[in-house]
Formats: structure tokens, sequence, C-alpha cells
């Protein structure tokens, strides 16, 4: 019997949930709110009123939170936001950290 517990517990070891990894955006003198509400919206899938809170708390704090995801989706949303970014000339300066 024990050794079925042990097992039990080695594949419920195994089949943990993923790490979750924060997006976050940085503050900046030159990236525009506008656009900032634009990518929060586009990337992130917020509405205007949430977009406009967060652009609000990275300006005044110089850090705001975008999301929460796996972490092959906050890489891939860090990579669209920074490709964006530098098409349109912004250095908007967008990270992700282990939650």
């Amino acid at each position: 019997m024990e050794h079925k517990t042990d097992t039990a517990q080695i594949v419920k070891n195994r089949l943990s949930m993923p790490k979750n990894y924060i997006v976050y955006l940085l503050n900046d003198d030159f990236t525009t709110m506008d656009f900032v509400i634009k990518i929060l919206m586009i990337y992130f899938g917020h509405n205007a009123k949430a977009a406009f809170e967060i652009m609000q708390k990275v300006h005044k704090d110089g850090k705001g939170i975008c999301g929460i995801y796996p972490f092959e989706i906050a890489e891939t949303k860090v990579e669209q936001v920074r490709a964006c970014a530098k098409v349109n000339n912004f250095p908007l300066r967008v990270g992700m950290e282990e939650e």
C-alpha cells in the first residue's frame, strides 16, 4: 500500500501546475499615454477603463502589471509589445518575472 502512495505522490508532483509569469510595463519619458493604453487593449485584452488605470499606475509608480500568464504566453506578449513599440519609435520597456 505504501508503494502506491509513493507512486501517487510522484505522479502528483509531475503534474503540478506550470509557473506563471507577470508581464509588466515600465515608465519612460517618451512613450505616449495613448500608445500605452492601446498596447494594453490590443495585446492584453483590457477594456479602456482598465487600460487607463494600468497606464496611470505605470506613469505614477514607474511600473504596472499587464497580466499574468504561463511562460510561453508571457514571452510572446513581451516580444509583441517590444516589436510594436519599435515600429512606432517608442522606447517602451516591457518585462516579465516569475510570479
